[in-house]
C-alpha cells in the first residue's frame, strides 16, 4: 500500500489560530492557547499518523517586526519552516488583509511548494464578509488554495486534512508511527507553566517570563516535577509570587492538573522563581532555552 509523509508549516500573523488549528489536527494541547498575541515562541512538531499517511505539522511562532533577540530568534523559525515545508498554511482570520512583513509576503508569492490559504473564524462574520475576503486573498495570492475554516468549531478542518493528503508526496515515515511531538516531556511542562502565566498575569510579565525544569522524574504512579519561572526584574518576581504566595500557588495548581490530563498520571510540582536578568537579549541565554539552532 502506497504510504505518504510530508512537512506541513502552518505560519500567519500573531493570534489568527495557528496553535488551535495543530491542536485539532493532531487531537492534543501541544501548543498553547490564550487570546494574547506571541504565546508560541518555539516551532513546534505535532504529527498526525494513518495506516498509510504521515503528516508532521508545523505550529510557528506568529510573524512579526522583532523587538529584541528572543523576537529575532522566534523569526528564524519561521524562515525556516518556508524552507522545508511540503505544504505551508497561511493563515488569517476573517477580515484581515495584511501581512505584518514584507519578506514573508514575498516568500508566500514566489514559494515553489503548494500554499493553503485558510481563513479562519468564519464563525465570527457572515457570507458576505467571506466571500470578499475570499476574493481579496484571490487577488493577493493567486496562485494559492483558500478555505474557510473555524479551527475553534472544527469546522472545514476534515475537509483541510484530506487536501493535506492529496498534496502530500509518497515516503515512508519521518517518525514513529506512535510518536506525537518531536519535544521532550520537560517541553510541555514549561509550557503549560507558561500557559497559565499567560493567563493569569497582565502587561510585560508574560513576555518577560522563561520555564526552566530542573528535574523531572517519573516512575509508575507519579512524576515529580521541579521547575524554575525566570525572570528580568526583582519587581517581576514579587509579582510572580504575589501576596503570601497565592498567585504562584494558583499557577501551579492549574498546571498541576493539566499535567495529570497529558501524562495520565499523578504529578508533583514544586515552582521556585529566580532572577534571570535581560535574558531575551543573551545570546548564551537563548541558546539555553532552546530559541538558537532549534530545526526541524
Amino acid at each position: 500500500m502506497e504510504h505518504k509523509a510530508g512537512f506541513v508549516n502552518i505560519v500567519g500573523n500573531p493570534n489568527v489560530g495557528k496553535s488551535t488549528l495543530m491542536n485539532a489536527l493532531v487531537g492534543e494541547r501541544l501548543s498553547i492557547i490564550t487570546s494574547k498575541a506571541q504565546t508560541t515562541r518555539h516551532r513546534i512538531l505535532g504529527i498526525v499518523n494513518g495506516d498509510d499517511f504521515q503528516i508532521v505539522l508545523s505550529d510557528t511562532p506568529g510573524i512579526m517586526k522583532p523587538a529584541y533577540k528572543l523576537q529575532e530568534s522566534m523569526m528564524e523559525f519561521v524562515k525556516n519552516a518556508f524552507e522545508d515545508a511540503d505544504c505551508i498554511l497561511y493563515m488569517v482570520e476573517l477580515g484581515e488583509k495584511e501581512l505584518k512583513n514584507e519578506d514573508f509576503e514575498k516568500r508566500l508569492t514566489f514559494a515553489e511548494v503548494p500554499i493553503i490559504v485558510l481563513i479562519n473564524k468564519i464563525d465570527k462574520g457572515d457570507e458576505t464578509q467571506l466571500a470578499e475576503a475570499m476574493e481579496h486573498w484571490k487577488q493577493r495570492l493567486p496562485k494559492a488554495e483558500i478555505f474557510a475554516i473555524s479551527a475553534l468549531e472544527n469546522f472545514g478542518v476534515p475537509e483541510l486534512l484530506n487536501r493535506i493528503l492529496d498534496i502530500l508526496p509518497e515516503s515512508p515515515a519521518y517518525y514513529p508511527k506512535d510518536a506525537l511531538t518531536d519535544k521532550p516531556e520537560r517541553f510541555f511542562v514549561n509550557e503549560s507553566i507558561r500557559e497559565k502565566i499567560l493567563i493569569h498575569y497582565k502587561k510585560e510579565i508574560p513576555y518577560s517570563v522563561e520555564i526552566d525544569t530542573e528535574e523531572f522524574f517519573e516512575d509508575e504512579t507519579i512524576i515529580r516535577i521541579r521547575s524554575v519561572i525566570m525572570v528580568e526584574r526583582e519587581t517581576q518576581k514579587g509579582i510572580i509570587i504575589g501576596h503570601k504566595g497565592t498567585a504562584i500557588k494558583r499557577v501551579g495548581v492549574e498546571a498541576r492538573k493539566d499535567l495529570e490530563k497529558f501524562f495520565g498520571k499523578q504529578v508533583h510540582l514544586e515552582l521556585y522563581v529566580k532572577v534571570n536578568k535581560n535574558w531575551r537579549s543573551d545570546e548564551k541565554q537563548l541558546k539555553r532555552f532552546g530559541y538558537k539552532g532549534e530545526n526541524k
